[in-house]
């Protein structure tokens, strides 16, 4: 029996992954943050936009560097951890801990497969809500100059309860990112047995197609 995929994860999610990588490589007008959560985001997407147009590097490096600086702002465990939904407790720790590297590769691998199409937007920070202490919702503009539609509204949640800045989540035209990704990976689970290893098979499946689209 063929095994069931995941077509709105090819679709619809993996574009709204577009809208963590787009305004990572984005410039914002000059203006000092009012936060330091904004503060956060701004600085990243001035790094970010600096690896895109940095010409002394290759395709390669500036993949590589791309995703150096990703990986080091995103708490990928705790997302991954979060999109398995109930079956994180259910689930075997090797299958998680191997989900948990799936689940790298495969976002790396979906913003890799989109970011060079954002090198000339323009993401501007509008502001933030602290919904507790370590937890903060910064509201972004990711503008294209070269389109007449309007603005998208990207929100990034960035939670400091680490002792340091991460992004762990990113609504795009108000989609959170993980939240779609946890409904759709607790179905897919639900469709087969709740059998992590089958998942983990399909993410590493949708990683090696979206690395042949960079």
């Amino acid at each position: 029996m063929r095994t069931p995929t995941l077509p709105a994860l090819t679709r619809r999610a993996v574009l709204v992954s577009a809208g963590l990588a787009a305004p990572l490589l984005a410039a914002r007008p000059a203006a000092a943050a009012a936060s330091p959560a904004e503060s956060f985001v701004d600085d990243n997407i001035r790094k970010g936009l600096d690896i895109l147009r940095d010409k002394k590097l290759n395709t390669v490096q500036r993949r590589d560097q791309f995703e150096t600086l990703l990986l080091g702002l995103v708490d990928v465990r705790r997302i991954a951890l979060f999109t398995l939904g109930q079956y994180r407790r259910s689930a075997p720790p090797d299958d998680v801990e191997a989900f948990v590297n799936a689940f790298r590769n495969y976002a790396t691998a979906a913003y890799q497969s989109y970011f060079a199409k954002y090198t000339n937007q323009t993401l501007k920070v509008t502001g933030s809500t602290q919904r507790t202490p370590t937890d903060f919702i910064v509201q972004t503009l990711l503008v294209d100059a070269n389109s007449s539609q309007p603005p998208a509204e990207v929100d990034f949640r960035v939670r400091t309860d680490t002792g340091k800045p991460v992004l762990v989540d990113v609504a795009y035209q108000g989609i959170w990112l993980s939240l779609e990704q946890r409904d759709q990976f607790v179905a897919f689970l639900g469709q087969n047995n709740g059998n992590v290893r089958t998942l983990i098979a399909h993410l590493s499946e949708l990683a090696v197609n979206l690395g042949k689209q960079t």
